[in-house]
């Protein structure tokens, strides 16, 4: 296994699975935020938290939804600083992603950047309304619906044909004309 400093995040490419639903995770050392997308690969939508445990249950569980969902592949964020460092942060989410693929294969677990998501899922909480002390149950997962978003995205400006989006070729190819 490579150390977290030379470790980066993945891009979504060649070796996509294609259509289906996609876990993303935001490991924390407390909570492991989950959000979940839809078949298409257009809206993450956040799931449940899950609490870490010395046991390795938060595994366990993880697997689970992996196999209840129908998950094709797990986005787990990949924590880096503005200079581009790993913390122990970063060596935290590749181990539970490490040890997480262990378990699931041949699901492909992907990495991806999560720098800030955090800072804009408070953001984000709080300009909804959410008090600050309410946020603690949500915010891994607004996180981890943040770092699926981002790679769903990044994935569909990937996938798409040159210069027609998903949303151009649909229209396109449901005229009638």
């Amino acid at each position: 296994m490579l150390s977290a400093q030379n470790r980066v995040p993945d891009r979504p490419g060649a070796d996509d699975p294609g259509r289906g639903r996609r876990l993303g995770i935001d490991v924390g050392t407390v909570r492991i935020g989950v959000a979940v997308s839809d078949p298409d690969g257009i809206l993450a939508t956040p799931v449940e938290t899950v609490r870490r445990e010395r046991t390795g249950k938060h595994l366990r569980r993880l697997s689970a939804l992996v196999t209840d969902l129908g998950v094709v592949e797990v986005v787990v964020g990949l924590p880096r600083t503005l200079a581009d460092r790993a913390g122990t942060s970063a060596q935290d989410a590749l181990e539970v992603a490490d040890e997480l693929a262990g378990r699931i294969a041949p699901v492909p677990v992907r990495l991806a950047d999560e720098r800030l998501t955090t800072v804009v899922a408070q953001r984000s909480l709080r300009e909804a309304g959410v008090r600050a002390k309410n946020q603690r149950g949500v915010i891994d997962q607004a996180a981890a619906v943040g770092i699926l978003q981002g790679w769903l995205d990044q994935r569909r400006n990937t996938t798409a044909p040159a210069g027609r989006s998903e949303a151009t070729r649909e229209t396109v190819e449901g005229d009638d004309v």
